[in-house]
């Protein structure tokens, strides 16, 4: 059992994982802009759960709910940055503005949680930070360069402060998700059947939560295809885009 605190919590892909952690006895304080559904669950779990209201774009937001987290919690074992800005558009339509929103949530977003859980951390001798990434952020994926570029410099950020802190008993993992059938991926241009289940990907991923591998995958097939993303990036990217195009426009017969 552990105590672990999730950003992103409210819905989608965080709902379902903060909801299996729960189930499996483990203690829990979620963040997020939203927090309705939270609550709901909350008076399921007494003295399980912990909701806290908190935009990771202000830091200061999250210095406050982390630290209001550990004194109830007492130790943070695990943080989880699941927030997520899922904004998609082509690169001649998204200006500098649209790319800085992407990026405040996403990538800022993760800069704010490592910066107000290491403290914490550093005190009780240990502990891990994941970031929750995508498959297009290694593979890229025509137009959401926006979305992609910033799960890709999460990727890069993940690694950096695995290699700063493993020696001080802090790692750093990165979980990778399939495409999820999430209210936030509804806009991709994707078939809804290319989509995994918020609720199994949700809970798979809290099952492999301790999972000592730097990439954390919530199944077998998804952690064999991150191999291959991994391995041929590029030729992996052509192949997504040239399935969805073939999907979104089946030959005439």
């Amino acid at each position: 059992m552990a105590n672990v605190l999730v950003t992103g919590a409210n819905q989608g892909i965080g709902y379902h994982l903060v909801r299996q952690l729960l189930a499996d006895g483990n203690r829990v304080a979620a963040l997020d802009v939203e927090t309705d559904v939270l609550e709901n669950l909350a008076r399921q779990y007494p003295g399980g759960l912990y909701v806290y209201c908190c935009d990771v774009q202000e830091e200061a937001a999250v210095q406050q709910a982390v630290k209001a987290a550990a004194g109830v919690l007492k130790t943070i074992e695990i943080a989880v940055h699941n927030a997520c800005r899922c904004a998609f558009l082509p690169f001649e339509t998204a200006d500098d503005a649209f790319y800085r929103q992407v990026l405040e949530v996403n990538l800022f977003g993760a800069i704010h949680l490592a910066r107000a859980v290491l403290p914490h951390m550093l005190e009780q001798g240990g502990g891990r930070v994941i970031f929750t990434s995508s498959g297009v952020g290694v593979t890229g994926f025509a137009g959401i360069s926006p979305y992609a570029a910033s799960k890709g410099a999460m990727e890069s950020l993940a690694r950096c402060l695995d290699l700063e802190y493993r020696d001080r008993g802090i790692t750093f993992h990165l979980f990778h998700p399939p495409l999820t059938r999430t209210r936030s991926s509804a806009p991709l241009p994707v078939p809804q059947e290319f989509m995994a289940l918020p609720e199994q990907v949700g809970a798979g991923l809290a099952k492999h939560i301790h999972a000592k591998g730097f990439v954390i995958c919530h199944s077998r097939m998804q952690r064999l295809q991150m191999g291959l993303c991994y391995l041929w990036p590029t030729a992996m990217g052509r192949l997504m885009c040239k399935m969805t195009a073939r999907a979104q426009n089946p030959p005439q017969t």
